[in-house]
């Protein structure tokens, strides 16, 4: 058996794990990859997926660094079943289809952009998927009950496991036999903190040959959901007091119903300020809620009801809708809390509101989920002091909070729980879905205390394995996995760009002056730009 990795291999987005047996070919997880240009190409290079040769996928959940491509993969040739929990269903047909539209709203933006500026950059490209191959792969969706055994082909049985991530989120136990041979593997897409506000705790799986588990915490651990409540009520009185908004960039989906239902408890412990609004800024969040309202009876809160997620009486929960809504947001004057999708500040509304919001000081600016490394949101918890926004250098006056005790995953010291629960000598650990320094001193102390020395597989990394046996492992080139960048031609290209503006100013008398004060105030702000640049070097 080989497994490719073709994503959240040494970096927490893109997760995708192909599988080829002697007797199929066929996919864990299939996200989009989140960050900077880039890393986000990596979407568009579909023939490393060879979409048309897998037989089917086993989704673990909805999130879209997890399920974001399905739709890229119907588009370029897919059609086997796609499985997963009945609440991931749900969850991933109304994702997608916002995604879909993302992508197509993008791919208008950048044309109009190639016209106004009277150039073909973009001129041949696509959408990375458009609304119609949305709708096609939600009709690929074959849900299936948690706990219960299937067979998506001869010789693989699968089981999905809670694993209190987010609602419908699993880890699967896969079974391949091979001949007289059977490999036990376990994936554990992304695991959830124990004790949670909505979800269950995760299961324990038996102990398996192969255990592919994320890392994204692999170098810390969360705070306790007391010191949570008490920061987000201090982000929200620091805002409150100056008269000015609160911003929480928030997942639709989980984190954005567990955010609300936080606010509702400092409500009713008369935490939170009267007459202060709440806006749900996101229509996705809105469709995922009602998702959360109708698997009610999934979610662990035993004082939940579907009111708490409703609009209140007085006013003080509001769901936006249209465009024009979340508009008359940016323009309202007096204290406020937004809660806006996406969690990571790469698309969606949620740029809008630090556009018009991020340079305000008495402004709150609230993390509470993981930064992927190049994504705004990372560059804000990093301290950026300005932050590029529909090509503009906003300047940061906000004050930024970063509260990882509401994260869905779990943190270093309930993954080795989770770990120690089922290491056995001879079990294998793969360290997927994190960064290199959390991977590096999570498995550090995997070897101390459990004596198993795991491996961190690189992007587009073959291992053939076979039971508990060591694996043969092909590591792409580096050119192939990380192309290099050519700082020496590009630091040439300049200078000589430099030489020419000298040689060209010696005849610049010959402009007249309005010209020369425009090419002045051009140069002033391409100097301000190479002066930004150098400061990140």
């Amino acid at each position: 058996m080989k497994i490719t990795f073709l994503g959240a291999a040494q970096t927490v987005t893109g997760s995708c794990y192909v599988i080829e047996t002697g007797a199929s070919r066929f996919a864990v997880d299939c996200g989009m990859f989140q960050g900077n240009s880039a890393i986000e190409e990596r979407n568009f290079q579909t023939d490393n997926y060879r979409p048309d040769k897998l037989d089917f996928i086993l989704l673990t959940h909805a999130h879209i660094d997890h399920s974001g491509l399905l739709p890229r993969m119907v588009k370029k040739g897919f059609a086997g079943s796609i499985y997963c929990t009945r609440p991931t269903a749900d969850l991933v047909a109304i994702m997608l289809e916002d995604s879909a539209h993302i992508q197509e709203m993008d791919h208008e933006w950048k044309s109009r952009h190639d016209k106004r500026r009277g150039t073909t950059e973009n001129a041949g490209s696509e959408p990375l998927y458009e609304t119609d191959d949305a709708l096609a792969t939600a009709k690929l969706l074959r849900p299936v009950d948690f706990d219960a055994e299937v067979s998506p082909a001869p010789g693989v049985k699968v089981r999905f496991r809670h694993a209190g991530h987010i609602l419908g989120a699993a880890f699967l136990e896969l079974s391949v036999t091979e001949g007289d041979k059977v490999t036990r593997l376990v994936f554990s897409g992304d695991l959830g903190r124990p004790g949670a506000l909505l979800l269950p705790d995760a299961a324990m799986p038996e102990t398996p040959d192969w255990l592919f588990v994320e890392s994204t915490y692999g170098d810390r651990d969360h705070k306790g959901e007391a010191d949570t409540l008490e920061e987000l009520a201090e982000a929200v009185d620091y805002s409150f007091s100056r008269n000015e908004k609160v911003i929480i960039p928030v997942f639709a989906v989980e984190r954005t119903q567990e955010i609300l239902y936080s606010l509702l408890i400092l409500k009713k412990q008369n935490r939170l300020p009267a007459g202060m609004p709440i806006y749900v800024d996101s229509p996705l969040a809105s469709k995922a809620t009602q998702v959360f309202m109708k698997y009610a009876d999934h979610l662990r809160t035993p004082e939940f009801t579907v009111e708490d997620f409703k609009a209140t009486p007085d006013g003080l929960v509001r769901f936006t809708q249209s465009a024009q809504e979340s508009q008359k947001l940016n323009t309202m004057e007096g204290p406020a809390i937004i809660l806006s999708a996406s969690g990571m500040c790469n698309a969606g509304r949620i740029r809008h509101h630090l556009k018009h919001n991020l340079w305000k000081e008495g402004v709150s600016i609230v993390f509470v989920g993981y930064q992927a490394m190049g994504t705004p949101g990372r560059k804000l918890v990093d301290g950026a002091k300005t932050l590029r926004l529909f090509g503009e250098d906003v300047a940061v006056a906000a004050k930024i909070f970063t509260i990882n005790g509401f994260s869905a995953h779990a943190g270093q010291s309930q993954l080795l729980e989770w770990i120690g629960g089922m290491a056995r000598p001879g079990m294998n650990i793969a360290l997927v879905h994190g960064e290199p320094k959390a991977q590096q001193i999570l498995a550090g102390l995997i070897k101390e205390r459990f004596g198993i020395t795991p491996r961190i597989p690189e992007y587009l990394e073959e291992a053939t394995i076979e039971g508990t046996a060591a694996p043969e492992v092909h590591v792409p080139s580096p050119s192939r996995a990380k192309p290099r960048v050519d700082w020496n031609f590009l630091a040439g290209e300049l200078e000589q760009r430099a030489a020419q503006v000298r040689e060209r100013l010696a005849h610049i008398d010959d402009i007249p002056w309005e010209e020369q004060t425009e090419l002045r105030d051009r140069l002033v702000e391409i100097e301000r730009d190479l002066v930004l640049f150098l400061s990140q070097l």
